[in-house]
């Protein structure tokens, strides 16, 4: 089947037999073996070229997944036979990856140094649909998903803060009622971002419908926080976020809702049923220990 795709590939017999290190006659006779199983044509053979017949089009797509599948198996089964080695692709929404990702990688290196982590930052649609078809592992973003075949693994639960131009009456506040937000112009993340749609289910509960002004809004948190400190309006942020993204300018500054704070809930999601299970569960343990310093409540 690898002969088959490398010939897919290249159509050609001698730079497909190089890319995978085999010889000519060998590949050739591999890639017959694969259509005597198969019982159907797989290449058109002249003296000049190779071609692929319409069923050889149809099943080199087919094998190039069929391979994808084994590769990952063989990863499973490399990293149940060493938990924390190998590769861990690990993706990460937006609003959390700058403000989480120091601690997780200084976690990685100082503990599980044999762990290749690649990180992949993106929208939670994105990961999901990567974490469904095998591109990632796990996945560090707002919990609950309500997505089928995924397990969340609770981290903590994070406050909300409004984040406002200094001077303004609500900067400083430590009691902002909820209410509030019925008639501050709020801004808001751009469509797809996990955290825009937490805002709006804040504004739906304290009777306000439309949930921000509609003409503004931001692509990231260090936009949107620029967007405040030029008195467009006042928006929301993790309070993660704000030791990094409040420090960069001198014209904001931040209030406190009154308890109960508006929050999020941050964890792990893996495929329900991963071979790795274990391990990530080992892993959200030990990542709940690195993220005590945070200002944030842990989730039992």
């Amino acid at each position: 089947m690898r002969a088959f795709v490398a010939v897919a590939e290249h159509l050609h017999f001698r730079d497909a037999a190089s890319a995978i290190g085999m010889s000519q006659p060998a590949l050739s006779g591999a890639v017959s073996a694969l259509e005597e199983a198969l019982g159907v044509q797989l290449l058109e053979r002249t003296t000049r070229k190779v071609l692929l017949s319409s069923a050889g089009e149809r099943l080199a797509v087919r094998a190039r997944s069929v391979l994808e599948a084994v590769g990952d198996l063989m990863e499973e089964a490399e990293a149940a036979r060493a938990p924390f080695t190998g590769v861990l692709r690990l993706g990460v929404i937006p609003t959390v990856a700058p403000y989480l990702l120091p601690t997780v990688l200084r976690l990685v290196h100082g503990r599980y140094p044999d762990l290749d982590l690649q990180v992949h930052e993106e929208q939670t649609a994105s990961l999901l649909d990567g974490l469904g078809q095998g591109r990632l592992d796990l996945l560090l973003l707002a919990l609950p998903l309500g997505a089928p075949g995924i397990t969340e693994i609770p981290l903590f639960d994070e406050d909300f803060v409004l984040v406002v131009p200094r001077g303004h009456h609500l900067g400083g506040r430590e009691d902002i009622p909820r209410e509030e937000l019925r008639s501050l112009d709020l801004l808001l993340l751009d469509e797809g971002h996990c955290m825009r749609d937490q805002a709006l289910d804040i504004c739906r509960e304290v009777g306000r419908a439309e949930g921000g002004t509609g003409a503004t809004s931001a692509a990231g948190l260090n936009t949107l926080v620029q967007l405040v400190a030029g008195g467009l309006g006042v928006t929301l942020l993790p309070r993660t976020a704000i030791p990094v993204e409040t420090g960069r300018s001198g014209d904001l500054t931040t209030g406190s809702f009154r308890a109960p704070a508006p929050s999020r809930r941050i964890g792990l999601a893996m495929r329900a049923g991963a071979a790795r299970a274990e391990e990530f569960q080992a892993f959200a343990a030990a990542l709940r220990g690195a993220l005590k310093p945070l200002p944030v409540r842990f989730a039992s």
